[in-house]
């Protein structure tokens, strides 16, 4: 039997408390601030309550990544109380968050290199939620490290995943969008297909004229990478589960979906894209 493996991530891999549980996934959170109100993205405020809280507020809220002294006490507590295991810590893409950085300053500091080693995912929400939950399953069932590394290496370059926003307003008040692009944007029901790509950060695929429209494009995009095979696939959604939904329908009917699963978009990644938000990731089964 090798070394205990553990798993480590962070809020803004979307990942259900009843899954982190399961496959005991530990939880580093993301925060977010309602002025002087602070809370643990996942921990202290979940996705609908923030959300509600987000409709209440006239001001948006901002976000900040854990600190190394918050990893610092996760990875001390977790090694002492496991001698001999391995953490693997697989967090937000580091061009959207300073998330990653913050690990590998911990590790540093506790100089315990040879015991953990941690993974920019260059992706967002299940985009590495998905090779979490794949990480941890394998981990539950003794597989050694090389093997869960090779799996979420293989995972991550696999994936892929698109986006729609019910309003840009949230995107332009993040500094993703410009001013004009959103005011233009919503006047003409333009609809950003979006993506976190390759080097980690959020790039639009196209624009088109309607929510239903760019759902079909979505398909086409998919089908460049996926048509004809298996495919699993997780639907994610800020708030209202909609147009997440009739996604799926749509999915359904271009593919074939071997496994399905669901998520709720948390407070971090709800704050830069706001409610009304549908995601479908998408991997080979």
């Amino acid at each position: 039997m090798g070394a205990k493996i553990i798993i480590v991530t962070d809020s803004t891999a979307d990942i259900s408390p009843e899954i982190r549980e399961e496959l005991g996934i530990v939880l580093v959170p993301l925060k977010v601030h309602f002025g002087q109100d602070v809370y643990l993205d996942s921990v202290t405020i979940e996705s609908d309550e923030f959300f509600e809280k987000l409709a209440a507020s006239h001001q948006l809220p901002t976000t900040s990544q854990p600190s190394p002294a918050d990893f610092m006490e996760i990875y001390e507590r977790l090694l002492e109380e496991n001698p001999g295991a391995h953490i693997i810590s697989l967090h937000l893409s580091s061009a959207l968050s300073g998330t990653y950085q913050s690990a590998i300053l911990a590790r540093s500091l506790m100089d315990r290199e040879d015991e953990i080693t941690i993974l920019d995912s260059k992706s967002a929400s299940n985009g590495f939620g998905l090779p979490v939950i794949a990480a941890a399953r394998m981990a539950s069932e003794g597989a050694a490290k090389e093997e869960i590394l090779a799996e979420i290496t293989r995972l991550l370059d696999d994936i892929r995943f698109y986006f729609l926003v019910d309003t840009l307003e949230y995107l332009q008040k993040g500094g993703r969008i410009g001013k004009a692009a959103a005011l233009f944007g919503s006047i003409l029901n333009i609809k950003p297909i979006l993506t976190v790509d390759r080097e980690g950060t959020v790039a639009p695929v196209d624009k088109v004229r309607g929510q239903r429209k760019a759902m079909v494009r979505i398909m086409e995009l998919l089908k460049q990478d996926f048509d004809g095979v298996p495919v699993n696939i997780s639907m994610a959604w800020a708030y209202h589960q909609g147009n997440a939904m009739e996604l799926y329908e749509l999915a359904k009917a271009h593919f074939d979906v071997r496994q399905v699963s669901y998520a709720t978009l948390g407070a971090v990644i709800g704050t830069h894209v706001g409610p009304g938000t549908s995601a479908i990731f998408m991997t080979r089964a």
